[in-house]
């Protein structure tokens, strides 16, 4: 089975613009060092309305964040299950603890 590919761009609106809508994915919110702040998923459909929320005006902004890395995944199942994967190796400072 060939890697997934990441895919990333600046966290702004054209940014999200240019992103796959058409599967499941799980992302990073990384700051200006390149690290990773925040790790959420994002169902089919849903991937650039998510993220938007994330933006500083949006309902749930992630302040300090500059870029997203995107991974798509076949089902939402295979996302939440590499989120709470990633979420526990790095500990992203922004997501609530317990997940």
């Amino acid at each position: 089975m060939a890697a997934e590919k990441t895919k990333t761009v600046k966290l702004d609106q054209a940014g999200i613009e240019n992103l796959p809508n058409d599967k499941p994915v799980v992302y990073k919110i990384l700051d200006q060092q390149g690290e990773n702040i925040y790790t959420g998923v994002a169902k089919r459909g849903r991937v650039k309305e998510r993220l938007t929320e994330h933006l500083s005006t949006g309902p749930d902004p992630i302040r300090g964040g500059v870029k997203v890395a995107i991974q798509q995944k076949k089902t939402i199942t295979d996302a939440e299950t590499t989120e709470s994967n990633i979420i526990a190796r790095t500990k992203p400072k922004l997501n609530k603890r317990g997940k």
